[in-house]
């Protein structure tokens, strides 16, 4: 399948892996992600009108999925609330040349909406879960909510014996003090099932309150396990891959170690990011958007595209005598195509360093 040079990096790095942001709401009020208050008192979420139909998500992805992109992940804050979202992936997985439909949840509503998800082709989800006892998961997360957690776990493993084939990693930030002795806790969770744990430095962003002392590194994370499993042993990580793998023999599963703090992977880097409002980010560790929505709400002049704008614009497309309209329509994924290939190739070879990173929001 041939890929363009509009998703090709100046130093000849395909980027054919799109994380989709669906909403900026969230249902947890995870201690290192924001505060107890919400993000609404910190920055105003944004209007309804500028954040992107779902009919725009489904062309902007057709546009990137056309010229490379083989993997979509959804993202948000948390995707699950947001109520269009099963017609949404369905309309993705239909999308020919895509092989990859994934999400990011912390997996409180994900078990009401799994079955019709891997229906739609939902084919990875990204679980976040930091606590494994039920008090201590409310005090990280200012909500209940862990037993919901298990239900969606224990849901996929029961979806996959019958051959769902989803693949489940299981993110977990590990912070000093706080949760850095659930480590182990965490691993054993691999010998049974054949699922990826993966335990991530935190992460700096302003609003954190981010402290460098609360930070657990990588080197710190393979000493506890080591101790404890002296017959670790690395795998060979697969190309573009964010994770650094480790077996225990005769474990089912896998540990990762996401090291964006000590160990960037910013030079295997083939992800883009579009934002709820529709800007592109060519790295998550930059303030530097551009805006696709307003390229794309031309053929419309400048309104969203709602589901009966959508389907207006695919009639007109296809009559004879509406040469303006396909004319407007090409020059619109003309003008998208111009604007993704020159943010690609501003992108620098990696991420700022941790006293400019606690600067950037989340």
């Amino acid at each position: 399948r041939q890929f363009f040079d509009f998703l090709t990096y100046i130093f000849n790095r395909k980027h054919d892996d799109l994380r989709i942001s669906l909403t900026e709401r969230r249902n947890l009020r995870c201690v290192y992600c924001m505060p107890e208050e919400g993000v609404p008192l910190l920055v105003p979420l944004s209007p309804a009108t500028e954040i992107l139909m779902t009919p725009e998500i489904v062309m902007l992805s057709s546009v990137f999925v056309n010229q490379g992109v083989t993997k979509i992940r959804l993202a948000g804050g948390e995707p699950t609330i947001r109520p269009d979202m099963l017609p949404l992936m369905q309309q993705l997985g239909d999308l020919r040349g895509l092989r990859e439909l994934c999400i990011n949840t912390n997996g409180i509503a994900l078990h009401r909406k799994l079955e019709a998800m891997a229906e739609h082709g939902l084919t990875g989800i990204n679980l976040s879960l930091d606590k494994l006892d039920p008090w201590q998961f409310q005090i990280m997360t200012r909500r209940k909510g862990f037993d919901a957690v298990m239900r969606s776990i224990n849901r996929i493993y029961e979806l996959n014996k019958h051959g769902a084939g989803i693949r489940l990693k299981m993110n977990c930030v590990v912070m000093r003090g706080i949760n850095d002795k659930e480590i182990l806790p965490f691993v054993e969770m691999t010998r049974e099932h054949d699922i990826e744990v993966r335990f991530i430095e935190y992460m700096p962003f302003d609003g954190n309150k981010w402290n460098q002392g609360n930070m657990f590194t990588y080197g710190e994370m393979l000493s506890v396990i080591c101790e404890k499993h002296p017959m670790l042993h690395k795998l060979v990580d697969p190309k573009n891959n964010t994770s650094k793998k480790w077996n225990i023999p005769g474990y089912l599963g896998q540990i990762g170690f996401i090291t964006s703090m000590t160990h960037n992977f910013c030079g295997s880097c083939n992800r883009l990011r579009i934002t709820n409002e529709g800007n592109l980010k060519v790295c998550l560790f930059g303030n530097a958007e551009v805006s696709l929505r307003d390229n794309l709400r031309e053929s419309n002049a400048g309104q969203p595209i709602d589901e009966s704008a959508y389907e207006t614009l695919k009639a007109s497309s296809l009559e004879r005598d509406n040469q303006a309209l396909a004319e407007s329509m090409a020059s619109t994924e003309s003008k998208l195509l111009e604007t993704i290939g020159r943010a690609i190739k501003r992108k620098i070879e990696k991420h700022a360093g941790l006293s400019e990173l606690e600067h950037i929001p989340n």
